[in-house]
């Protein structure tokens, strides 16, 4: 394989990971925002002590963070959102409910969601740059 064509494969490569990635971030999202806005997570909001109010809003920030990972124009801007849900979900965990170990599955998913916004940060830098006008 020359490296011209191998030039071409290591970014494709690269960008489908990537995307897959995202699928796989929107899909749970959509699966955990669902929940959240159904009955499953009431006693858990009750513990926190902030109202369901609090569910709703989170249920609705994945759903709308899961669309916006499968839109191309959006994905980094969204990715970086989901960042700002898993921050407060972790916090919540660890110094709310003191529950470390429920502390996991949200730091991996920050985790996850900021390598998308990392990646696709020129993503957002185009989003500010159009409202900037």
């Amino acid at each position: 394989m020359s490296d011209a064509a191998r030039a071409n494969v290591g970014p494709n490569v690269g960008n489908i990971a990537l995307w897959l990635l995202q699928v796989l971030l929107a899909a749970y999202f959509v699966y955990s925002g669902v929940s959240l806005l159904g009955d499953d997570f009431v006693g858990k909001f009750d513990k926190i002590g902030s109202g369901q109010w609090l569910r709703y809003v989170t249920g609705v920030l994945e759903l709308a963070g899961a669309l916006g990972l499968l839109v191309p124009r959006l994905c980094g801007l969204a990715a970086l959102g989901l960042v700002g849900v898993m921050t407060g979900a972790v916090a919540t965990e660890l110094f709310v409910l003191g529950d470390p170990d429920g502390a996991v599955l949200p730091a991996i998913l920050l985790v996850l969601a900021a390598v998308v916004a990392w990646f696709r940060r020129d993503t957002i830098r185009a989003l500010l740059q159009a409202f900037g006008k």
